[in-house]
């Protein structure tokens, strides 16, 4: 079940998905979060942010809507309060990094690879599903130039030795374009998918639910379309058209069969995130299933159920 990270060995191929387990220790109270192959933090800012107005959730039949608007105390406070306490249970760190500029990111970035406890942090998560303030509030992870910038900046702040991560958003047209942007701007695997742009009506008042009127889907509801975009983007590495990193896959996984269907399209990692919010131990919980599905199918490596959907599955 190990789990070669672009370099960095990971015992499990779980993880947290950013901003459904805060920054660890609401979920320590349940699971040891060391346990994990690694805990994804919130995405965290340079300065302070108090988020949007409320309401800033709305359940959906099969999923939810948040819009909480990366609240956060800056990333100063997060190196000194989260990253330190992390260290200190010995958790495997993915920072998620966000900004509303490119050189933002950067300088959140180089704090948490400065910092006295850079030495927990396995990865950085770039958040490039962030609004891009110099481009009248255009999605960075919607255009590739703006992609390209942040990862460029923030390889410039990362050390070798700790892989960047994008994080790409399906609400593109062309995900494999912004995946191959990324990755010539150095970053060194991909997490997929962020959640989808909605929005709902509140049945009562005939107007959006949310203060923000729009929100992020997730949930069971997106795990189709977190399949497609891992499929699409495996597929063009295996055919040559963009070079082959790790994918780690993100989107309605709430079981070990969920994440097996990820992994068979090409993840070689999982991230559970809104199961989380009424099964706090679910991130482990499903590393087990999945173990115990590979178990009964006589498979002895996770490895060798990566992408094997593009090879015509177990026959």
């Amino acid at each position: 079940m190990s789990v070669d990270l672009a370099g960095v060995r990971l015992p499990s191929p779980m993880m947290t998905a950013s901003g459904c387990a805060a920054n660890g220790r609401e979920m320590h109270r349940f699971v040891d979060v060391a346990e994990l192959g690694a805990f994804v933090t919130k995405s965290v800012k340079l300065g302070a942010v108090s988020g949007r107005g409320t309401p800033r959730m709305a359940e959906t039949d099969s999923g939810m809507l948040n819009s909480i608007g990366l609240q956060g105390p800056g990333v100063q406070a997060f190196v000194e309060r989260d990253l330190a306490w992390l260290h200190s249970v010995g958790a495997r760190v993915v920072v998620s990094v966000a900004g509303s500029t490119a050189s933002e990111f950067a300088a959140v970035a180089r704090t948490v690879c400065r910092s006295p406890y850079a030495s927990a942090v396995a990865a950085i998560e770039v958040n490039i599903s962030c609004p891009n303030v110099a481009n009248r509030g255009l999605v960075f992870a919607c255009d590739p130039a703006s992609s390209h910038k942040v990862l460029t900046l923030v390889r410039e702040e990362v050390p070798r030795g700790i892989p960047m991560l994008a994080k790409l958003s399906p609400d593109v047209t062309d995900i494999t374009e912004i995946a191959a942007a990324v990755l010539r701007a150095g970053a060194h695997g991909l997490t997929m998918i962020n959640t989808l742009l909605g929005v709902v009506i509140d049945p009562v008042r005939l107007r959006p639910h949310l203060a923000g009127t729009t929100g992020g889907l997730s949930g069971p509801a997106i795990r189709p379309v977190a399949v497609r975009a891992i499929w699409q983007v495996t597929a063009a590495m295996r055919d040559g058209r963009i070079p082959t990193v790790p994918v780690v896959g993100a989107g309605g996984v709430r079981t070990g069969a969920d994440a097996l269907e990820l992994v068979a399209a090409g993840a070689s990692a999982i991230q559970v995130g809104t199961a989380a919010f009424n099964d706090p131990t679910a991130p482990v919980r499903v590393g087990h299933e999945l173990a115990a599905d590979l178990e009964r199918r006589g498979i002895t490596r996770l490895a060798d159920v990566v992408g094997i959907a593009h090879d015509g599955g177990l026959g």
